[in-house]
């Protein structure tokens, strides 16, 4: 079992900015690609932004050039850095991470339980 714990979410105005983290605990032995999902009301789960172990990243064309993803390695962290906030951002935000707890073994894919995001006009 790996726990993800998002955390940064809240109430913002648009045109703001958020920073959402989410950190990764238990018996880990290295994780792979981790990411960022959404749910807004009434929608279905869709990607945000993903970021491989060794820093390669991907956006949703909705998010690219204001979301920018990050982790670190050696806390078991991934970030959101989230600009320019639209009212079309709102949504829960959820941590995701491929994890791997011991050598040669194939990875786990985990979900933490998300944080809120809500953008006012």
């Amino acid at each position: 079992q790996v726990p993800l714990v998002e955390s940064g979410g809240g109430l913002v105005q648009a045109g703001g900015s958020l920073r959402l983290s989410c950190i990764a605990s238990g018996r880990i032995y290295s994780i792979n690609a981790m990411g960022w999902y959404r749910q807004a009301p009434g929608k279905q789960r869709e990607l945000v932004a993903t970021i491989a172990s060794g820093g390669r990243s991907n956006y949703s064309d909705s998010v690219k050039g204001r979301f920018s993803i990050s982790r670190d390695n050696a806390k078991n962290m991934v970030y959101l850095q989230m600009n320019s906030l639209k009212p079309e951002d709102t949504a829960v935000y959820y941590c995701n991470a491929n994890v791997k707890h011991r050598p040669w073994y194939p990875e786990g894919a985990y979900w933490g339980q998300g944080t809120q995001v809500t953008v006012s006009s």
